[in-house]
């Protein structure tokens, strides 16, 4: 942590620092016994043992280390989380005896603590022991702790108000069956309650397993009084920075910032300089202290408040996933006075560093290690850029270019964002220039003479592994191997931006006009994509052609997920992810899969055959098993989001937020398209009708993104959308709901095997009636599924639509009617529902 300051050091600094590198106070050292700590949900006893306070900070007593014997009682709310829990523990409830606990508090637990505390000998020895684990702990806390000193208001006494509702509790605990795992109690998180370890696999990778997380009682009794149709309170992402103790506020809560002016000089191959003015605007009173998030590799040298210094300090990241620990900075920035409702300020900071990578080939890009500028949140604000680089360099930015100058051998180019976007980014090389229409659409690409220099180019034989695909802001893990003459990108990029304008027209067919004026794609190193606000880095193996691919030796499905899918579902999310965006962690599967969906849709025309092997390939993903011979699936709902990670399932994010996302949006599609069909429609990808986007499932995309633009979304919002057209024959039970299909597929984990029995069929006036029932294997007893019944009926080689009938558990009779001569039935021939194979 770092002060722009210098020696001596802020007031800030100065506090910051007794908060991380405090230790035990040799005079509060006590036997302790029969003491319990109650925080909501959470019940700790601390029931016989040692306990020395630390030392305290402006009067403060702020953390505690404890050793003997104790224990924890935690039980999640709800089966997800007792799920989750249990993948972990290997128990629905966390009751877990401890021998030793570091904690870490903002309150008055010290004081509580009180009457259970006596005189305990050898207090110097104890000091000794544990003095040196609780000062490596304590910097962990000492952000967040200085955020209650900061911001909260004091007393006459100098004490923390009872009523400032700021309450943080952050327990090490050395469990005697689970090992040393965390407990974290937070009243500013969006879930206030979370359980997690930090493990390490057998090759070294650091991951960090959030067993459960959860709002506290009080809070989910809030929650569960407000009508349906009224938005909930965020919840925030649960990544280490909120494990370890730093609340990740939202935006939109406290302060927004409305616009960024940021000026840069970049200095190739790696450094940049700039400053970054942002224009915020306060909604809550009562803050001193605020948070930025800034890549680690950008110092900052300077923060101004409305043209006027102010203090801030500058963390490193905090432990956690891979995932998680993109290398990012906390930027703390202290404030002279408490903020005010309405105020409005201009904040610039200035900062430099080496944040840009050189892949050779020409190809320079931002690395994935973080945000390029100070950053509070992906909410829509406006940006205004301007970048001053060497002229023989071509750079391409979110936005739209403006002007451009060129003297002296620097360009300095100015791009402006025609609505307010959440992000913007740039890319830099030595590109070849392609372009292609879209209706009044322009899409420009721009990729590099050569693959980077890490492209594999001898000649061997691929061997992909397993894994699911991987778009957007995730990595992409795949191997390939391409001849050893090299492609090369540039002479492809016509056909990338020819295939990319299609895509473009397809989509807004679906989705309704094109958010922007124009798209510009610029080659990504590697095999990662990004989707940005008007830009797109597209991984190196999409500019393969398709002989290069057959070279390669690409699996058909990585044939298709690179050359058709990849570059859709980039462009996809100019609408998912860039005008919709995504409330919480458990709701950002919602942009990945309706853009991987939309991208399959607007390719399934041409190529039907492909997208259903990208939906079985998914299937198979969901079902292969890890080491411990568990299912991928098994990892949670896809509303777990980045909790998914873990040390069990390495690829479980990627695999269900993609797979089991895009599968769940097509048993929606498909199932609301039969409703709408004649009897003898054929439902799925495999025969689609002549215009898509008159089915009810786009009716209810462009709803979804007509009404949800420049805001983001939740799972509860994306259903009411559905809900609003459901079909009178998709009603469960009488209901025009969806929580049958939300409860059971969305927050559930459930592949069932769906089988007939009992099939009897009886000659009638004009046809067949049919009669028999549907098993559902493998599934939980409450799993509602719609499945579509099809039959032959005399020498017909076809099967014909029947009806759709609701399975609800393990068995369920139906009585059908068919055409004359009905003689065999079948269950979903075309695939439409995630079943077992």
């Amino acid at each position: 942590m770092v002060s722009n300051l210098g020696a001596p050091p802020s007031p800030a600094a100065a506090l910051y620092r007794q908060l991380r590198q405090i230790g035990l106070d040799p005079a509060r050292v006590y036997k302790i016994r029969g003491a319990s700590i109650d925080r909501e949900d959470i019940h700790m006893t601390l029931e016989d043992g040692i306990i020395a306070f630390t030392e305290p900070v402006e009067g403060r007593v702020t953390g505690a280390f404890f050793e003997g014997e104790g224990e924890l009682l935690l039980v999640p709310p709800d089966r997800v989380e007792k799920r989750s829990l249990g993948l972990f523990t290997r128990a629905a409830i966390l009751e877990e005896k401890f021998q030793s606990a570091f904690l870490r508090f903002n309150d008055d637990t010290a004081r509580e603590l009180d009457p259970y505390l006596r005189p305990a000998e050898d207090t110097q020895e104890f000091v000794s022991k544990w003095n040196g684990t609780v000062q490596a702990l304590a910097e962990s806390d000492a952000l967040r702790l200085l955020l209650t000193f900061i911001n909260s208001k004091a007393g006459p006494d100098g004490k923390l108000q009872r009523d400032s509702g700021d309450r943080m509790l952050r327990a090490r605990l050395s469990g005697t069956s689970l090992g040393v795992f965390d407990l974290f109690f937070d009243t500013t998180a969006g879930e206030q309650i979370v359980v997690g370890q930090l493990v390490h696999t057998d090759n070294g990778t650091p991951y960090y397993n959030v067993w459960t997380a959860f709002p506290m009682r009080s809070r989910r009794v809030v929650l569960s009084k407000r009508p349906k149709n009224q938005p909930r309170p965020s919840s925030r992402s649960v990544t280490p920075a909120v494990a370890a103790g730093v609340p990740q506020e939202e935006p939109g809560d406290r302060v927004r910032v409305t616009a960024y002016k940021i000026r840069t000089q970049i200095r190739p191959p790696t450094d940049l300089d700039a400053n970054a003015q942002l224009s915020l605007a306060v909604n809550k009173s009562g803050d001193r202290v605020l948070l930025f998030e800034l890549s680690r590799y950008l110092k900052v040298s300077g923060v101004e408040c409305d043209g006027k210094p102010v203090d801030f300090l500058q963390n490193e990241a905090l432990e956690g996933t891979q995932l998680a620990r993109r290398g990012n900075d906390v930027v703390a920035v202290v404030f002279p006075e408490y903020l005010r409702a309405g105020q409005n300020l201009q904040l610039r900071f200035t900062y430099a560093g080496p944040v840009m990578s050189d892949a050779g080939g020409g190809l320079m890009y931002v690395g994935a290690r973080g945000i390029w500028y100070p950053n509070r949140g992906m909410s829509m604000s406006d940006y205004d850029l301007e970048f001053t680089y060497p002229s023989d360099w071509t750079l391409v930015a979110t936005g739209r270019r403006v002007s451009q100058q060129n003297s002296n051998g620097l360009i300095v180019a100015r791009w402006l964002e025609d609505r307010p976007t959440p992000l913007a980014g740039f890319n830099l090389g030595h590109y070849a220039h392609a372009s292609a229409s879209a209706g009044n659409v322009a899409v420009e690409v721009y990729a590099a003479p050569g693959m980077e220099r890490t492209f594999p180019r001898q000649e061997t034989v691929l061997i992909p592994p397993p894994l699911p695909p991987v778009f957007s802001r995730d990595q992409r893990v795949q191997s390939a191997v391409v001849t050893s003459s090299g492609p090369a990108p540039a002479s492809n990029a016509q056909m990338v931006a020819e295939r990319i304008g299609k895509g473009v027209e397809a989509l807004s067919r679906e989705l309704g006009p094109y958010p922007y004026r124009s798209l510009t794609i610029s080659q990504m190193p590697g095999r990662s994509s990004q989707g940005w606000p008007t830009l797109v880095f597209l991984s190196s193996y999409v500019f393969l052609t398709p002989e290069e691919r057959r070279q390669a030796r690409l699996s058909d499905f990585d044939s298709v997920l690179f050359g058709s899918l990849m570059p859709i579902h980039e462009t996809a999310h100019q609408w998912w992810g860039d005008l919709v965006g995504w409330k919480s962690y458990r709701d950002q599967w919602i942009v990945e899969a309706l853009a991987n969906y939309c991208a399959l849709a607007a390719i399934e025309t041409d190529q039907a055959r492909d997208v259903q092997e990208v939906l079985t390939e998914y299937r198979h993903d969901l079902l292969a098993k890890n080491k411990e011979g568990d299912e991928i699936t098994a990892a949670g709902p896809v509303t777990l989001g980045i909790r998914l990670y873990s040390s069990f399932f390495p690829v479980g994010y990627e695999t269900i937020s993609y797979g089991r996302g895009t599968w769940l949006l097509h048993m929606l599609r498909t199932m609301m398209r039969d409703a709408e069909s004649s009897p003898d429609a054929k439902p799925g990808l495999k025969d689609p009708p002549a215009s898509p986007s008159d089915e009810p499932f786009f009716r209810a995309m462009r709803k979804l993104r007509q009404r949800y633009e420049g805001q983001q979304i939740t799972v509860r919002e994306l259903q009411e959308v559905f809900e609003e057209e459901l079909p009178e024959s998709l009603r469960f039970e009488g209901r025009k709901s969806l929580d049958w299909f939300f409860d059971e597929w969305v927050n559930g984990t459930a592949i069932p095997r769906l089988e007939l029995a009992d099939v009897k069929f009886t000659p009638s006036a004009g046809g067949t009636q049919i009669t028999g029932k549907i098993r559902q294997k493998e599934s939980p007893k409450e799993l509602v599924t719609s499945v579509p019944v099809y039959g032959f009926a005399g020498a017909a080689k076809t099967p014909t639509l029947l009806g759709r009938v609701f399975a609800d558990g393990p068995e369920t009779t139906f009585r059908l009617t068919g055409p004359v001569g009905t003689h065999k039935l079948v269950l979903d021939p075309y695939q439409t529902v995630l079943t077992r194979p």
